[in-house]
């Protein structure tokens, strides 16, 4: 019982997000904007992608193919005993998809594959906007004292006229090639930071 308690606990510190990241980052940005900026952690789950030129889970397809060999093995594996405890956990139920709902869309070449490529390598990633500017931060792991991590990086950002549309209620940055980034955010609570900044018709609270 203390083990499953411990799971349970280890579980919950790799998904907490401290108090004092979204604070950091929205005085740097805010800083260099000199605009009010809206901060919102993003998921860590893998993206899912539908680009042509790159596999599902955004790899560059013909690049690495002895390592895709054998990771294809050990995840066929794995995705054999998904779908047994699928069926298993569904059998009393209706009809359901199991397949991935893609966050990244476009053509091939996409506009959008230049941030997205820079957010696949973050620790800690997040989503400032401001009226007129966009960026993607790393802060390294949010479980940690805010007071321990290094400074918050920013590995992307654009300004307008060169920014990307981002429509915050829909959770969707779209770029002039009409490729789309469907931004998935860490849990409730970041689901509740955004609510708060969300206004009649589609308007932005920005202050």
């Amino acid at each position: 019982m203390f083990a499953h308690e411990e799971r349970l606990d280890a579980k919950r510190d790799r998904t907490l997000v401290r108090p004092g990241f979204r604070e950091r980052i929205e005085e740097l940005l805010r800083g260099q904007w000199g605009e009010p900026v809206i901060v919102l952690r993003l998921s860590d789950n893998t993206l899912a992608f539908d680009v042509p030129g790159r596999r599902l889970d955004g790899t560059v397809k013909g690049k690495k193919l002895i390592r895709r060999f054998f990771w294809n093995i050990v995840r066929g594996i794995g995705t054999a005993v998904g779908y047994v405890l699928y069926l298993a956990h569904n059998s009393a139920g209706g009809k359901a998809s199991t397949e991935r709902v893609a966050q990244v869309k476009g053509p091939e070449n996409a506009m959008v594959l230049d941030l997205v490529d820079r957010l696949r390598g973050a620790k800690g990633p997040w989503l400032a906007c401001s009226p007129s500017s966009l960026a993607i931060v790393d802060t390294g792991s949010t479980f940690t004292d805010p007071a321990d991590a290094p400074p918050p990086r920013i590995l992307w950002q654009a300004r307008r006229p060169q920014a990307p549309e981002v429509d915050l209620r829909g959770r969707t940055i779209t770029w002039p090639d009409g490729s789309t980034f469907e931004f998935p955010l860490h849990g409730r609570t970041e689901d509740r930071h955004l609510r708060t900044f969300l206004g009649p018709q589609g308007t932005i609270n920005w202050t």
